[in-house]
């Protein structure tokens, strides 16, 4: 129904004419893509160990002490997903991610289910992200707390307006913030390891009568909760489209640079939290925590938390680089109307833009700025992606075949297996909290992409697309133009009247019972002085109706034999100022919907250009 965003060839470049010089300066270098792309990701060391900790801490010291394990176990995932996302970049240059692979290699159904997984963690990613990044400053600033929803709308407003101006722009403005955050934590990691005693002692576990003990249940547990690292990974590969060419090249290697800092991150901060003895703490972050036991309660422990707090408002830019893409593929394939995947003139899905920080600002205001009534169903949604992504590589390995398929696709396999058993545990510790909402929101949306694909087959049936047409013939016309008065829009209106139709009729409402409207005879002999050539109808509405008389004109007129269409030509001005556009009556878009949903005459609005002189 639409034209492809991309080439069909699966090359990733454009359409012709769509990738200028300037097209391509509005796209992503690696450097930009890591900010635009990666901060989701990136952010989440601020909430991912501490995910595991608080997890562990159930089983004392001894459950604390498999932080290092269950992490690693973690990094070998991302590892998987990383080498798997670069595969599906180069797979499917065109973006969409799991949905892609899904489309291809397991069906349009479970396709949808991956798309609609990925909406709802794009979304909830915005507004976890600012939320998030309100509360550490509220933190700071227990002032600003009553106002906490006005600034999460604020900052959604703000992140939304540069992703309108541009992607590239919109990565130019997160490179700096996301440096400083990279050498934030670096520069924790290697304090704390060059440490041999903490500068700040952090909280140590106590021993408590109800410690649990480690169990496989605990660890999976553990190991779930702090998939929630996680989140983001998939955003590149969502996206290959907004980079820069070579498209799948850059991709590719920002996908391993998110992959690599990702993974040292994690595991340096397990280290520390292992060689520290961290415990969760209800005044202090588990990164609070490190931050002074590896720097000192000093300038570097402020750097950290406000780089921290800078970089979880800044994450919901992920979304914004991804979802817009994948709205625009659910477009072309017919699931999400076609708006969706117009692009404007700096490479920018305006539409899919606007829609999720519109969502996002209805999150935000129902959970009134609390990012904990956000946080249980996080990361649900991304984990069905990952897990239909990595059961359809596993499938596109097998269908391709060639050197090396089979230990590829056993490490999608594995993969599949453990994002599945993590989805499991979220689904059943998170099912009473709101992961309910995320499996009834996943149907919701699917049924709506299949309504959405149904209603765009039955335009395509309606217009025969895919047929050739018969060839077009000369149908007899009567144009009817509805005027109020006679002056320069109604000598503009009648004059594209004459050259459209065989026949031309004008028509106007007269409204006897209003002693300050011009009668019945006034309006005639203005009419018969400009002498037209063009008859007049004049109709009388006693109720002052604009609309009835003329309906009922248009339905009298389409009973007649003497012509094959009925055609009404409403015409409008279009003043120079937006302003002064709303001092007008609006009268054509009246009319438009009355003879539209009451007839079956064809509208042609006509806006003619009136230039006010000074």
């Amino acid at each position: 129904m639409s034209a492809r965003a991309e080439n069909a060839d699966g090359s990733g470049g454009s359409l012709p004419g769509s990738d200028t010089e300037g097209g391509e300066r509005d796209r992503l270098t690696v450097p930009q893509g890591l900010a635009a792309l990666s901060l989701d990701a990136l952010a989440s060391v601020a909430y991912g160990p501490e995910a595991i900790v608080v997890v562990l801490a159930v089983a004392g010291s001894r459950g604390l002490g498999f932080t290092l394990p269950v992490t690693l176990a973690i990094v070998v995932l991302l590892a998987a997903l990383t080498f798997s996302y670069r595969q599906v970049i180069a797979a499917f240059p065109n973006g969409g991610g799991a949905y892609a692979v899904a489309g291809r290699h397991l069906g349009r159904r479970l396709s949808l289910i991956a798309a609609a997984s990925l909406i709802i963690d794009y979304v909830l990613n915005v507004a976890v992200s600012v939320s998030a990044g309100i509360a550490a400053l509220t933190s700071a600033f227990p002032a600003l707390y009553g106002e906490r929803v006005l600034l999460c709308l604020v900052v959604l407003f703000l992140i939304t307006a540069v992703n309108l101006y541009g992607v590239a722009e919109s990565a130019k403005v997160m490179i700096v913030p996301t440096v400083v955050f990279i050498v934030a934590i670096a520069a924790v990691i290697l304090g704390g390891l060059l440490r041999s005693q903490p500068v700040v002692q952090p909280v140590h576990p106590t021993a408590s009568s109800t410690v649990q003990t480690v169990g496989v249940l605990l660890l999976l547990r553990a190991f779930a909760s702090g998939c929630s690292a996680l989140t983001g990974v998939e955003a590149i590969a969502n996206a290959v489209p907004t980079f820069r060419n070579p498209r799948v090249r850059r991709a590719q290697r920002t996908e391993l640079a998110l992959g690599a800092l990702l993974g040292a991150m994690l595991i340096g901060l397990s280290v520390l939290i292992g060689k520290f003895h961290v415990a969760p703490s209800g005044t202090k972050t588990v990164l609070a925590q490190l931050a002074e036991a590896s720097l000192g309660h000093n300038v570097g422990f402020f750097i950290v938390q406000f780089s921290t707090m800078v970089l979880l408002a800044l994450a919901a830019n992920t979304s914004f680089g991804g979802m817009p893409v994948l709205a625009s593929l659910l477009a072309r394939d017919n699931h999400l109307p076609h708006v969706f995947g117009l692009r404007a003139d700096r490479q920018v899905y305006r539409y899919g833009v606007v829609a999720l920080a519109a969502i996002a600002s209805v999150l935000l205001i129902a959970a009134e700025g609390d990012t904990q009534k956000l946080v249980p169903v996080f990361a649900i949604g991304v984990f069905i992606g990952f897990t239909l992504s990595q059961a359809g590589m596993v499938r596109h390995w097998h269908e391709e075949g060639g050197t090396g398929w089979l230990g590829r696709a056993a490490l999608n396999g594995l993969g599949a297996l453990m994002t599945a058993a993590a989805l499991v545990i979220e689904m059943v510790s998170k099912f009473h909290e709101g992961g309910w909402l995320v499996l009834v929101t996943v149907a919701v949306l699917v049924m709506l992409f299949e309504a959405v694909h149904h209603t765009y087959q039955r335009i395509g049936t309606a217009l025969h697309l895919g047929e050739v047409p018969d060839r077009p013939e000369h149908r007899r016309s009567l144009v009817v133009v509805p005027v109020g008065a006679v002056n320069k829009l109604t000598q503009e209106a009648i004059s594209a009247a004459l050259s459209l139709g065989d026949q031309v009729r004008a028509v106007t409402v007269v409204h006897p019972e209003d002693p300050e409207a011009p009668s019945a005879d006034e309006v005639r002999q203005a009419w018969n002085a400009w002498q037209p050539d063009v008859p007049l109808t004049v109709l009388h509405s006693r109720t002052r109706s604009l609309t009835r008389p003329i309906v009922d004109y248009l339905r009298a007129l389409g009973a007649e034999d003497g012509h094959d269409r009925l055609v009404v030509l409403i015409p409008e001005m279009h003043l120079p100022k937006p302003w002064q556009r709303l001092l007008q009556n609006q009268r054509g878009a009246v009319l438009d919907r009355a003879i539209r949903r009451n007839t079956e005459a064809v509208i042609c609005r006509l806006r003619f250009h009136i230039t006010l002189p000074h």
